[in-house]
């Protein structure tokens, strides 16, 4: 690739992976990550990934639904490039409360950022029966429901290995399990120092005593952990054809259904930083909700626990921080898979610039005194 950037994309999460693959139709880019090919101490290998700007509006910014609108708007996009299929729908999500919880329920539509009758609706029993009927015949009847139609998913763990084929298949060098870090705009491992036109961090919590802290005004740009518990079952019994959340005291609940009766059952966010594996408490309430829901959960097996943190900033809003050839990408919170799509269009657009410019999105960007033109 003669006359084109030579790029180091650091940290080869769900946000490194998908600006490596972009990038890598048209430049020369090399990959490094203190992790392995499966990404397995990466939040995208944790994560229930589902593509719900809508849900998500009650408890973000505008700028988050729209980029995540945005989003799903590419995501086709970005996976038609892939070698391997990934399980990938746009069958919508259901918000389902059950009657001691209905206040939850009234309070979350309210939050909600579309327009009531045009984005969600309120669903009757029999209409919930039409678009799951097992959840119909569950002993306990839904009366209050919430249908969000354009709401999407897929499989992260599909995704991250359809990714680290791709960029496989097109030779990017890539440096697993490399500790890295970053000094003065260029990249150090293995005890050398090396220079490229163009440095992209995306290590997430990994970069947290390296991110700048321009603009750090009420602390706002801040990096902390937002912690996150997730269970993985396989449930034969159970058929569920579109994420289901459940209002709960504390949090929604989720229950995202992938391919072959696989389901991944989470809680949207924990404020602490604590890297336990999960506790008894959190598991009950997890696979108590579930099995409320449908009780073909009852027999599921459980293929897997664990928790992690995900990267935020105090005021839950992505940030890319263009410092002279430094690009630092962080702060996806919850919202890695909602935002990635956007995110990387916006980072991409920075450095070829005879792209399409990409929408705007406020606040997104910040430059420093020594970013280019």
């Amino acid at each position: 690739m003669p006359n084109t950037p030579n790029i180091a994309i650091v940290g080869a999460g769900l946000i490194g992976r998908v600006v490596a693959v972009s990038l890598s139709e048209s430049h020369k880019v090399t990959l490094f990550d203190r992790d392995d090919r499966q990404g397995s101490l990466s939040a995208a290998h944790l994560a229930a990934a589902m593509l719900a700007p809508l849900a998500e509006s009650a408890d973000s910014s505008l700028s988050v639904m729209q980029m995540g609108q945005r989003s799903l708007e590419l995501w086709p996009g970005v996976l038609e490039k892939l070698q391997k299929p990934v399980f990938f729908q746009q069958n919508g999500s259901l918000i389902l409360a059950y009657e001691q919880d209905y206040g939850n329920l009234v309070d979350f539509g309210h939050r909600i950022k579309g327009e009531m009758g045009k984005d969600y609706s309120s669903l009757t029993p029999l209409q919930l029966e039409e678009l799951e009927p097992e959840l119909a015949q569950q002993p306990h009847t839904f009366q209050h429901i919430l249908w969000l139609p354009e709401e999407g998913q897929l499989d992260n763990r599909e995704l991250l290995e359809s990714l680290a084929s791709t960029l496989e298949q097109r030779n990017v060098v890539w440096h697993q399990n490399t500790e890295v870090s970053i000094e003065n705009r260029q990249v150090v491992y293995d005890g050398e120092r090396r220079s490229f036109d163009w440095v992209i961090d995306c290590r997430g919590l990994g970069a947290k005593d390296q991110i700048l802290q321009t603009g750090t005004e009420h602390g706002k740009h801040k990096l902390r952990g937002v912690r996150g518990e997730v269970v993985r079952l396989y449930a034969p019994e159970v058929n569920l054809n579109r994420p289901v959340r459940l209002m709960h005291p504390r949090y929604p609940i989720y229950i995202a259904p992938k391919a072959d009766h696989r389901f991944v059952v989470g809680a949207t966010q924990i404020e602490t930083e604590d890297q336990r594996q999960p506790t008894v408490r959190s598991a009950l309430e997890l696979l108590s909700a579930c099995f409320s829901v449908h009780k073909g959960f009852a027999e599921a097996e459980i293929l897997e626990i664990k928790s992690g943190l995900r990267p935020a900033f105090e005021d839950n809003e992505p940030k890319i921080r263009v410092d002279g050839n430094l690009i630092q990408v962080n702060g996806l919170f919850r919202h890695g898979y909602l935002l990635a799509p956007a995110v990387a269009e916006q980072c991409i657009a920075l450095i070829d610039t005879a792209l399409p410019k990409p929408p705007v999105f406020e606040h997104l960007i910040e430059f420093t005194e020594n970013s280019h033109d």
